[in-house]
């Protein structure tokens, strides 16, 4: 799998005259995006980890761009007007820690070429095309077993090419490591650019071949002519090329599973794999650790993953984590406290209920009193009821929990990545989520982050479900780095793109977006003169509950269809005694898509004579 990827922009792009003078050609941009941004958000949809530029004519741009896309690391190349491509990549070759896709910063090209290299067995790849007329083109001769001989820009020297450079091609450590031992072998050498260095390891004895795509459609931009070209010819089959490959959008305002983005959907087709290959266990891992960090210190808490949804997540805490002697309590006030209650019930524990309004906030101070009998060990609740939208105080009851001596249990299952958190800060032991809500992934991969010294606590309590025993699996996991049973692999693999997607947005920013969406929701639903279960102060900005309109012509069903056949889908309350529907902004739903949705509310609302 390859994680890194390096471009090369150091360059001062004086082809371009005036336009270049304090800006990098790379920052010209093509259907207002800067060609090497456009190349960074292809790189991440593809599950690129972590993105090397090397910089120089004004490196500042970069840095600003790696600061909108946290996943970028940008290192100068002082000497960037006496080097070339190979002086830029040597001081980018520090943090390039395994096999590597290296790319120009001037590329316009269809993201199927990234495809194309990431799916090769072999270690060292340039990615060719057939004729492209560029005027500008650098010839590759490969022998019949495609192995690169010779690069040149003279026709003469290469009057049957096996294909045309593009500018993107995967290069192993290795191969790495001997490009710079060349580059460095003789001072005259400081402007080699990187092809003819990758042509003097091939013919040295590690070969590197030639991938050629006929058709591929792509094109540098080096002056005013190829940008008009760009801009004319080459960009408008790329778009077309990559919207034929676009995935129907269905918006879900449900409350889970989320809506996903069309690269998280894609990282599932992968080549089949047996998942107790080291390789996989390395994913699972990367995406362990991730999970974490979203949330605690990885030094203070760990991940435990299952093949589950996020109420086998809870289940695995539950029954995992109170012993024999100890007794819970569990905090009820929607259904999914309620389950909590349930699955405590199942495993026969001691346990009592503290139950509360479905719509109101919780009586700290009736909590307290019910606490501080101190006949309690564990304390499971819900930090955000998905049943109405009602955000519990979850760092005030878990404070006060701690201060009588007792292990919290928390389901966040729809508000992990949702809402910034840090669970030491919150004072929560055990927290259950699951891939298919705020983290954007698809369903199917359940997790509990773990204090590692409470989930040590746990080590001699008897089993009680053989599948959902946190201790068993986290110290399989520890000695392995495999589960216990068979994971869900094409699951995993899209967790990890959206784990991707996660750090580049960041929680903060996703949660500022859902909190976008919600205004937009209420401010139509207060205009319709609807009426939400939960007081607006009380609310999570993730999940609405609105009281069902008391007009003859409404019924559930009715809005529903009318809302899919705009490829809007919404959800009923789940609450037996009150009439509502429920509107989710999670998952990959932008402002103005619920802008559209509300619309379409309104338009229902009307059409009954709300």
């Amino acid at each position: 799998m390859i994680r890194q990827a390096v471009i090369v922009a150091g360059g001062l792009g004086s082809r371009f005259g005036d336009r270049t003078k304090l800006m990098p050609k790379g920052f010209i941009e093509i259907d207002g995006v800067p060609m090497v941004e456009r190349s960074v958000q292809k790189l991440i949809a593809a599950g690129i980890e972590e993105i090397i530029i090397g910089t120089g004519h004004c490196s500042e741009y970069y840095d600003e761009l790696a600061e909108k896309y946290h996943i970028i690391k940008t290192v100068r190349n002082d000497n960037y007007m006496n080097t070339s491509s190979m002086g830029t990549l040597e001081v980018c070759v520090p943090y390039i820690k395994g096999d590597f896709l290296l790319l120009e910063s001037d590329l316009v090209y269809d993201s199927v070429g990234l495809k194309v290299l990431q799916n090769e067995q072999r270690p060292n790849v340039i990615l060719a095309s057939g004729k492209s007329n560029s005027h500008d083109e650098v010839y590759l001769a490969a022998d019949d077993d495609g192995v690169l001989y010779e690069v040149s820009k003279n026709k003469e020297i290469i009057p049957n090419p096996s294909g045309e450079l593009v500018g993107i091609t995967r290069i192993s450590k290795s191969c790495l490591d001997k490009m710079m031992a060349y580059y460095k072998s003789d001072k005259s050498l400081i402007k080699l650019d990187y092809e003819s260095a990758l042509k003097q390891v091939s013919i040295s004895g590690e070969p590197v071949f030639v991938h050629k795509v006929e058709y591929y459609a792509w094109t540098e931009i080096d002056d005013e002519s190829m940008l008009d070209r760009a801009l004319n010819q080459i960009y408008p089959r790329i778009k077309e090329n990559e919207e034929l490959q676009n995935i129907r959008r269905e918006v879900l305002l449900n409350p889970g599973p989320a809506t996903t983005t069309d690269s998280v959907k894609y990282a599932q087709v992968q080549s089949d794999i047996c998942p107790r290959e080291l390789e996989f266990g390395g994913l699972m891992e990367w995406c362990a650790e991730k999970l974490t960090s979203f949330a605690a210190s990885t030094d203070e808490y760990t991940t435990v993953m299952f093949g589950c949804s996020g109420t086998g997540a809870d289940e695995a805490m539950v029954c995992s984590v109170v012993p024999e002697d100890g007794r819970l309590l569990v905090i009820d006030n929607g259904s999914y406290g309620n389950r909590l209650a349930k699955i405590a019930k199942v495993h026969k524990l001691n346990f009592d209920v503290f139950e509360s309004s479905t719509y109101e906030p919780i009586d700290l101070k009736a909590l307290e009193k019910v606490l501080s009998s101190k006949k309690y060990t564990h304390l499971a609740a819900v930090y955000h009821e998905t049943t109405t939208g009602l955000l519990n105080p979850i760092g005030e009851i878990c404070t006060m929990a701690h201060s009588f001596g007792m292990t919290t249990i928390v389901d966040a299952v729809s508000a992990y990545c949702g809402i910034p958190m840090d669970l030491k800060t919150l004072g929560i032991d055990f927290m259950a989520s699951t891939s298919n809500k705020n983290i954007q992934g698809m369903a199917g991969v359940g997790f509990v982050i773990c204090n590692k010294k409470a989930l040590e606590a746990t080590k001699d309590i008897p089993i009680r479900n053989y599948y959902l025993n946190l201790w068993d699996q986290y110290q399989y996991f520890q000695k392995t780095k495999q589960t216990r049973f068979t994971p869900p692999v094409q699951t995993f693999y899209a967790l990890r793109q959206a784990i991707i997607e996660t750090e580049v947005e960041t929680v903060e920013k996703r949660a500022e977006r859902y909190t976008a969406c919600w205004n937009i929701l209420v401010d139509t639903v207060k205009k319709l003169g609807l009426k939400m279960l939960v007081k607006e102060e009380n609310q999570s900005h993730l999940i609405t509950a609105i009281l069902e309109p008391d007009v003859p012509d409404y019924s559930f069903e009715g809005l529903h269809d009318f809302a899919k056949e705009y490829a809007f889908t919404i959800y009923p309350g789940k609450l037996g005694n009150i009439n509502t529907f429920r509107i989710a902004n999670i998952g990959d739903i932008q402002p103005e898509e619920m802008q559209c949705f509300c619309g379409k509310l309104t338009e229902y609302m009307k059409s009954i004579g709300l």
